[in-house]
């Protein structure tokens, strides 16, 4: 049975007490000896509670509490603390709304080992997205994709995607010499790292998946975030 001792999985959280302790349950029993940190940034339900409970049976778990340590708020925030914090070779960022496979864990470790410095699971499909939703994320990814190309920067197949693997060093690298880029209230910590990368400069693998509405709790992504996103365009 292989060993995953070089990963961490960083799962942002904000109010996912329904699903953050199966997430954690499904990689545990997957992926012997990967770590998991949850980055929370202020639950107000049982999110932490339920975190701390499975560490003390489990010490691949940490919980990163963002709020009782001050931290700046935000997604992209509590991804790039994560990811420093991790202490392993490769970090794989996902949601721990179950909206992402933890099947598809395994091909994002494979193409890190394979010497890919970014994997990026890439939505193939997407199922149950009302018309309005999809025409939003169309514009939206138009609008990525130009700021990208007319900066010569890295991309792949999905630029906003919130599932992806990468080498700690390298995350940490690009960060601390972009930091002023980096919108930390954001969600599309992905796209901040990909505006950082001159084109061609980075290895980028991609692996297809199939992402589903989530059915337990509700979508973080509104207005506020909305408008993180056009600054991200304009950082």
């Amino acid at each position: 049975m292989r060993d995953y001792k070089d990963f961490t999985i960083v799962l942002p959280t904000l109010n996912e007490d329904k699903t953050v302790g199966k997430i954690l349950g499904y990689v545990t029993r997957a992926y012997p000896g990967m770590r998991m940190m949850v980055a929370d940034d202020g639950s107000t339900d049982a999110t932490k509670k339920i975190v701390r409970k499975l560490a003390l049976k489990n010490r691949n778990i940490t919980l990163l509490d963002r709020a009782a340590e001050g931290r700046k708020k935000g997604l992209t925030a509590s991804v790039i603390d994560a990811i420093g914090m991790s202490g392993t070779r490769f970090a794989i960022v996902m949601d721990a709304d179950m909206q992402h496979p933890v099947g598809k864990i395994a091909d994002v470790a494979k193409s890190l080992e394979e010497g890919n410095a970014l994997a990026v699971a890439v939505r193939v499909k997407v199922t149950d997205w009302d018309l309005y939703r999809k025409t939003i994320s169309r514009i939206l990814m138009y609008m990525g994709r130009a700021v990208l190309y007319a900066e010569r920067k890295e991309t792949c197949g999905d630029i906003f995607s919130g599932f992806f693997g990468i080498e700690r060093e390298v995350a940490g690298r690009v960060y601390h010499k972009n930091k002023n880029r980096f919108v930390p209230e954001g969600y599309k910590v992905l796209f901040d790292l990909l505006k950082c990368v001159d084109r061609g400069t980075m290895r980028i693998a991609e692996v297809p998946y199939v992402f589903r509405i989530r059915k337990f709790g509700s979508s973080k992504a509104g207005f506020k975030q909305g408008m993180a996103l056009l600054r991200s365009f304009m950082t």
